[in-house]
């Protein structure tokens, strides 16, 4: 897998993971980390900068087309 890839499978998990935390243990306060994540993908998008891409990299996961 690339960079690409995994962003999107880590943000995907950390959306899907906030929300069922937020439905089994009845606290919407789990919510925020859901918007915490989109906010982060929303600006990666116009910005092309992702912590999580960073990390990545540094870690010696080889890059996609996105985030070089």
């Amino acid at each position: 897998m690339n960079i690409d890839r995994l962003v999107f499978a880590v943000a995907g998990f950390f959306v899907l993971a906030s929300v069922l935390l937020s439905i089994f243990y009845q606290n919407q306060n789990w919510l925020w980390f859901t918007g915490f994540v989109g906010l982060n993908l929303f600006q990666a998008a116009f910005t092309g900068f992702c912590p999580m891409a960073k990390i990545l990299k540094a870690a010696g996961v080889p890059p996609g087309e996105a985030f070089k």
